[in-house]
């Protein structure tokens, strides 16, 4: 509200003191120092009592009006200022505060009316171009807003707040630089702005220069120490850059200072749930959600933390919460589906991310987790087809094919050169290389772009293929394709998996330093795998602790270790099973590994990229699974397809690796 526009002396002839009948200045003025001092309730007591004696004043109706809205009673705000209006229709003051009282009770469009009666009546009044520009911006038009700001900026050209607000919405456009240099303007004229700096830094998170912005909210935390946002958008840009530790920290200070910043909780709890701390992080969400119930996010993302806790169940009610608020909520949906999916619950999870679809149609995410529920059903086609969204996801594992070089599965591969590069983790490369065999039987000249380490275990393929770590000229290519969509343009079925095994071998030369190293066999010999790499993000659920297998170490056997990795944790196992041969030392590729494993009698493993070097060579393997196994393992079912010589055991329940290693040892004591 513009006090001096309250305070502007109306005419004075006859008719005009007839109509307006304001009350004395020095009475005007003690009602307006009540309200600047913030003293709402007794500014309206006082202004409607002195109504009582002059009801035709303008003024105090629209004092009364701001007092009002002071104290967020928008309604009679807005009445008062229709009083205002029936006694004096071309008051400009008394539009303008109604369009900041309608914008206020979240009515935008209305507020965006009452500015332009304000124009029509001022058309300098720069207020109310900015103030329209703001209605403009939270009604979702910031192209309108942008020009009502500048508008302003004609009548005004030190407004740094319509600088600075013109910046919010080309930064809702995507116009980041342009959003920059407005904050920019605004810090001319105000170096003391730091709101501006505030917004910079929004502004180059956006940019993903996560550093540069928190050099920005640090600026603004300079001029405002007590400035809770830019604390919360500090932790929100130190999370981007990886800093978790000092993100958490960030939201701590913004909660001293805005005890009841829910946001700021919310943040915090996916912060502590990326550092591998679900129960804090549910309590985070929990505070956010008491602070403001209706928090459909921090339900979904409490969901989330109680998954990865365990609590797969808990997990899917509060998702279902998150619906409860916000029924249009594609992401929960698609949660519940991965849940279900956890679960093992394969067709309800395909109905949850077809609810999620139905909402938001081209949500990659749900396609690709709906082809992983496929995929474990045994539905391979539909499966692949759906896998193939993993190339438009946000975080997707590797590019696509370029438009003009995509095989559509028919295209006669004589004589073509087909390149194909690896994606995702060694497991897969070692599953899908069988692949690149099929490509050449069909006359395609292959390339497989693929790191170096599995050169030499590649090379061992019956095969011409070219192995390269960079993608050749593209004038030198006739087709190409990442490795894991083959399945899907070689259309397999559970029937027609490529399963001509073994198709990779042991290197002559190490398999005869293996066989010299180890010596001659005089008891069965078990090579064992039972952890994969901390980084993998099923790790938790997929591996053991060595002790966990006390009881099969216990059998007259010869074991050796396949790992090329030991956990501090399982160091003091191993010391305590001597029996154990250990050779991490020596196993300094994949190709070292294949020839270890050859001379082997059986190879047990967690689901790692070693099970499938072994069953990819035909060894008799066995696999352990956790209850809810990746999608290859497909559901209910001893052996692969994938691998005709492993067998697959199967926790009964979450966690149970007591059974599947108490089958194990029955089956090999009999």
């Amino acid at each position: 509200m513009n006090l001096s526009s309250i305070m502007k002396k109306h005419p004075q002839n006859e008719e005009a003191k007839n109509i307006y009948q304001d009350p004395p200045l020095e009475q005007l003025r003690s009602v307006l120092n009540l309200y600047t001092h913030g003293k709402l309730q007794k500014a309206l007591s006082e202004s409607s009592q002195m109504l009582e004696r002059f009801p035709n004043s303008v003024v105090l109706y629209n004092i009364s009006g701001v007092s009002n809205a002071g104290l967020m009673q928008f309604d009679a705000a807005i009445d008062c200022y229709k009083k205002a209006l029936k006694i004096k229709p071309n008051y400009a003051e008394a539009y303008y505060n109604m369009g900041v009282a309608l914008k206020d009770k979240g009515d935008p469009e209305a507020a965006i009316d009452s500015y332009k009666l304000a124009l029509k009546i001022k058309p300098d009044y720069a207020d109310a171009y900015y103030n329209m520009g703001n209605a403009l911006k939270d009604k979702g038009d910031p192209d309108a807003a942008i020009d009502s700001y500048k508008l302003a900026l004609k009548i005004k050209p030190d407004y740094a707040d319509a600088y600075n607000n013109m910046g919010v919405a080309l930064n809702k456009k995507g116009d980041l630089e342009a959003a920059i240099d407005s904050y920019k303007q605004a810090l001319k004229i105000k170096p003391d702005y730091a709101e501006a700096y505030n917004n910079i830094g929004i502004a180059l998170k956006d940019k993903d220069d996560p550093e540069a912005a928190i050099d920005s909210y640090k600026q603004a935390l300079k001029i405002k120490p007590n400035y809770a946002e830019a604390y919360y958008n500090m932790g929100v840009a130190l999370k981007d850059k990886g800093d978790t530790d000092a993100a958490i920290d960030s939201y701590k200070q913004a909660l001293k200072i805005k005890p009841d910043y829910a946001e700021a909780y919310y943040n915090m709890g996916n912060a502590l749930n990326d550092k591998g701390d679900p129960e804090a992080a549910i309590g985070s969400f929990t505070q956010a959600l008491k602070i403001k119930p209706n928090y459909a996010d921090a339900y979904n993302n409490m969901g989330n933390a109680l998954k990865d806790k365990g609590d797969t169940e808990a997990a899917i009610d509060s998702y279902k919460q998150a619906l409860k608020i916000k029924p249009d909520y594609a992401e929960a949906y698609y949660n519940i589906g991965v849940a279900l999916n956890d679960k093992g619950d394969t067709e309800a999870a395909i109905d949850s991310h077809q609810q999620a679809l139905k909402i938001k149609p081209d949500y990659a995410e749900a396609y690709y987790n709906m082809g992983i529920a496929h995929l474990r059903r045994g539905n391979l086609d539909e499966g692949f087809k759906c896998h193939e969204w993993r190339l438009k996801m946000k975080k997707r594992p590797t590019a696509p094919a370029r438009i003009n070089l995509i095989w559509d599965g028919e295209q006669s591969l004589s004589g073509k050169h087909f390149v194909v590069y690896e994606e995702q983790g060694l497991g897969d490369i070692i599953q899908f290389c069988r692949y690149l065999l099929v490509l050449e039987q069909k006359g395609a000249d292959v390339t497989f772009k693929v790191r170096s380490s599995l050169h030499a275990l590649l090379q061992t393929m019956d095969s011409k293929i070219s192995l390269n770590t960079k993608l050749p000229e593209k004038n030198k290519i006739d087709f190409e394709s990442p490795l894991m969509s083959l399945p899907l343009a070689l259309k397999t079925t559970v029937e027609t998996i490529p399963v001509q095994i073994p198709y990779l071998y042991t290197d002559d030369e190490r398999k005869k330093r293996w066989n010299e190293k180890l010596g001659n066999k005089t008891v069965t010999r078990i090579g064992l795998v039972w952890s994969g790499s901390t980084w993998h993000k099923n790790d938790h659920n997929r591996s053991l602790l060595l002790n966990q297998l006390i009881s099969l170490l216990a059998l007259p056997v010869e074991f050796h270790s396949l790992q090329n990795e030991v956990r501090e944790i399982d160091i003091k196992t191993l010391t305590d099973f001597p029996k154990i041969n250990q050779h991490q030392d020596d196993l300094l590729d994949f190709s070292d590994t294949a020839a270890l494993i050859d001379e082997m009698d059986l190879v047990i493993s967690v689901d790692t990229a070693v099970a499938h070097l072994s069953g990819a060579m035909g060894k008799k393997t066995f696999i352990l699974l956790p209850y809810s196994p990746d999608f290859r393992w497909m559901l209910d079912r001893a052996d692969s397809p994938w691998y005709p010589t492993a067998t697959l055991f199967r926790q009964p329940s979450v966690g149970d690796w007591d059974s599947v290693i108490s089958e194990i040892r029955q089956l090999l004591s009999d």
